[in-house]
Formats: C-alpha cells, sequence, structure tokens
C-alpha cells in the first residue's frame, strides 16, 4: 500500500521545499560521481529505533487511556466526554498512520511518506498528547500522566530524529539527481 500519487508529490514538493539548503551555488565538483549500484544508506537509526519502541509502548497507553477514561468518566463534565473519546479516536487512527508512514519512509527512503509521517507528528500528534498532559480540567490521573509523558516524549524525539532524517534523505536525493545530471551531460559530450 502506497500514498496516491497527487499526495506523493505534493509532499516530495513540500520536503523539498522546506528540507533543502537555500544556498544553490555551492559547486558539486566536491563529491564523488555516483556509481550505478550507489547504495549508500541514509535511514536514521535513531529515528528507527524511536518508532521501534513507540510501536510496542503505544498498546500499553492505549489500554491505560481507557481504563483511566473508564474510571474518570461519571465525573468528567460532557462536554470534556465528548472531546476525550474524539482524541482518544483520533490519537489511535493517526498514530497508525504515522507509525506506517514513519517506517516506511526511513527504512525505503522515501521523502513523501518520511515528510507525511513528519507532519502527522509535528501537528496533530503532539499537540494532542500535550493537550491530555497539560489540561487539569480533565481529572488527569498518575498512571495516565506517565503514560503520556513517555508517549510525548517518543513523539519529540521522533520529530526531532525526523527532522535530520527528512534533510539528509533530501540532501541524498537531490545530490544524486544533479550527479545524474552531471554524468548525463559528460556521455554526451563523448
Amino acid at each position: 500500500m502506497s500514498l496516491p500519487e497527487p499526495v506523493r508529490r505534493r509532499l516530495d514538493d513540500f520536503s523539498r521545499t522546506v528540507f533543502t539548503e537555500q544556498n544553490r551555488t555551492r559547486p558539486l565538483c566536491d563529491e564523488q560521481p555516483a556509481a550505478p549500484h550507489d547504495t549508500e544508506v541514509v535511514s536514521s537509526l535513531p529515528l528507527q529505533m524511536s518508532l521501534f519502541f513507540n510501536m510496542w509502548f503505544f498498546p500499553l497507553w492505549w489500554v491505560c487511556e481507557v481504563v483511566m477514561l473508564h474510571l474518570k468518566y461519571p465525573v468528567l463534565p460532557d462536554y470534556y466526554k465528548f472531546i476525550l473519546i474524539t482524541i482518544l479516536i483520533i490519537m489511535t487512527l493517526i498514530e497508525a498512520i504515522r507509525l506506517y508512514l514513519g517506517y516506511t519512509g526511513n527504512l525505503q527512503e522515501k521523502v513523501p511518506e518520511l515528510a507525511g509521517f513528519w507532519l502527522l507528528s509535528l501537528l496533530l500528534q503532539f499537540p494532542l498528547i500535550l493537550f491530555q498532559l497539560f489540561n487539569e480540567a480533565i481529572l488527569i490521573q498518575p498512571l495516565e500522566r506517565g503514560a503520556h509523558i513517555v508517549l510525548s516524549l517518543f513523539i519529540l524525539t521522533q520529530v526531532l530524529s525526523g527532522f535530520i532524517a527528512l534533510r539528509s534523505m533530501v540532501r541524498h536525493s537531490e545530490n544524486r539527481f544533479h550527479l545524474r545530471q552531471f554524468n548525463g551531460i559528460q556521455e554526451l559530450r563523448a
């Protein structure tokens, strides 16, 4: 299963715009020409480790969240009941998509998938977990607070290491593109 082509193109354009260097005048002559079987790995080990442990921690977080929600549900105001159930459903769906995109983007070195993972992490998951961690009106229980802290640390680590991995993947693919163009020009002259 892969992202639809229009979504892939937009995420690819976004990541190339955000994560490439603004200085385009640097010479490419300093770098070694890419071999036809260029196998340099640019995926991120810290990101992959964080994704792996997050994948195993998330079911535990989910069970803790459901149990704590069940215990405090009778004393919550109606609007917080609705908000917390909605957040739980949204976070569950986003987390499944986010982890899939993170694994695919990092291990297969696909820039659009990794950009989608990074955006979901930064714009959706992180604010939602911070809301659950710092909003005292939802009657945060100690077990719940501990689970939220661990998940927020995973997400923060993934945002930071994902940014670094995405930037290096974009640079690597940009360099390969320029070197292929340069090699093509050299072959035409010969």
